[in-house]
C-alpha cells in the first residue's frame, strides 16, 4: 500500500473507523501471518497469535501515532506475541519438570511449506531456516522475508540498528553454513562374527 493510503488508515483507525480496520486487515492479515507461521512453524499457534495481533491492534487504535508505519507496527506486536508465548511455555515446562533451565525444546517437525517446496535449493534454504536459533531466524524473516530495512527490524526487535546489522550478519553466516552443510546418514554397523 502506498503511503498516502497508510496515513489515511492510520487516521481512520485511530477515529475507530471499521473501514479503516478492515481495510488494515485485509491488505496485512497474509502477511502477518506468514511470518508468525515461519518464526513459531506450528500454524496453530500463528493462527492464535495473529487473532491476538488484531484484538491488539483495535485495543489501542487510538492511541497511534498519526505517522505510524502498519507493517512494522503489527510485526512488532506479532514478535512480542510470540516471545512472550515462548517465554510462559518455557517457564510452564520447567515449572512441570521442577528443574528451571532443563526445559525440554519442542520438536522440529518438517513445515507444510517444507513438504510442498519445488527445489531442492528452496528445500534446503527452508531447513537451514528452520534450524536456526529463534533470534537469527526472526531477523532473517524480517530483513529478507518482509523486506523491512535493518533500522525498521532493529525497531520491531527494540534493539539498537548495528547490533540488528550485527546480528543480520550472524544470521546470514549460519543460514549459509547450514545451506552448505550436508546432511550426515549414519553409517551402518558391521558385525565381524566369525
Amino acid at each position: 500500500m502506498d503511503r498516502a493510503t497508510e496515513l489515511r488508515l492510520v487516521q481512520g483507525l485511530r477515529n475507530g473507523e471499521s473501514e479503516a480496520f478492515d481495510a488494515v486487515f485485509e491488505a496485512c492479515r497474509a502477511r502477518v501471518f506468514a511470518f508468525l507461521l515461519r518464526l513459531s512453524r506450528h500454524r496453530t499457534l500463528a493462527e492464535d497469535l495473529l487473532d491476538e495481533v488484531w484484538l491488539r491492534l483495535v485495543a489501542h487504535a487510538h492511541t497511534l501515532r498519526p505517522d505510524t508505519r502498519l507493517a512494522p507496527w503489527l510485526l512488532t506486536v506479532a514478535r512480542n506475541l510470540y516471545w512472550s508465548h515462548r517465554r510462559s511455555v518455557i517457564l510452564e515446562e520447567a515449572e512441570n519438570l521442577g528443574l528451571l533451565g532443563l526445559a525440554l525444546c519442542p520438536a522440529i517437525w518438517p513445515s507444510p511449506f517444507d513438504l510442498a517446496a519445488a527445489g531442492e535449493l528452496e528445500r534446503r534454504v527452508e531447513r537451514a531456516l528452520a534450524a536456526l536459533p529463534p533470534q537469527q531466524r526472526e531477523v532473517l524473516l524480517l530483513v529478507a522475508r518482509e523486506g523491512l530495512t535493518p533500522s525498521e527490524a532493529a525497531e520491531v526487535c527494540g534493539t539498537t540498528p548495528e547490533a540488528m546489522r550485527q546480528r543480520l550478519a550472524r544470521a546470514r553466516a549460519a543460514l549459509a553454513d547450514a545451506i552448505d552443510r550436508p546432511r550426515l546418514s549414519p553409517v551402518p554397523r558391521r558385525s565381524f562374527a566369525t
